[in-house]
């Protein structure tokens, strides 16, 4: 995505938020439907990968995420700082260039990646592989912190996301 068309959607997203209010849009990068072109920016800019949020407008949990963890900002800085956030509409329709640069609709996109529930959220990563999928809400903040810990730090790798909260609770 260009400079300038990253501006553009950043004006439009703030131009609908009050100034000083946190806002959940702030969580996700500006999207113009291009994978390729997020991963390649996540890569230079030396972070982890790409988080996918799948989610529709409708959807309680969503809802739910976005009014009481989403617009957190140690939330929104702790996933920046790993990962380029962005959110696609189950049921929408703009056009995703997805990883291999293939087309679709994002609603024919979601199904071809196998979401059947919202929120899903897909940690991919730099070369594109999904490195961790998470189904379902995360209505606490500091678990949902736990969450980005998990992947950025590799722990996925080698125990499940449950045994990586018990350690930490116990630490």
């Amino acid at each position: 995505m260009t400079a300038a068309a990253r501006l553009f959607v950043l004006l439009a997203l703030g131009s609908a938020v009050h100034a000083g209010e946190p806002s959940w849009e702030a969580f996700f990068a500006p999207f113009l439907g291009d994978l390729q072109s997020e991963l390649a920016d996540a890569r230079a800019a030396g972070k982890k990968g790409v988080l996918v949020m799948y989610h529709f407008e409708e959807c309680p949990y969503c809802r739910r995420m976005k009014r009481e963890v989403l617009l957190r900002p140690e939330v929104q800085q702790a996933y920046r700082k790993d990962f380029t956030t962005i959110a696609i509409d189950t049921r929408g329709a703009q056009a995703i260039t997805d990883f291999r640069g293939n087309v679709l609709p994002e609603n024919d996109y979601a199904r071809s990646v196998g979401v059947r529930a919202t929120p899903t959220f897909d940690f991919y990563a730099p070369d594109g592989a999904r490195m961790y999928r998470y189904v379902g809400g995360i209505f606490d903040p500091r678990e949902f912190l736990l969450l980005e810990r998990y992947v950025a730090s590799g722990a996925f790798r080698s125990q499940t996301f449950a045994q990586f909260k018990d350690k930490e609770k116990r630490t």
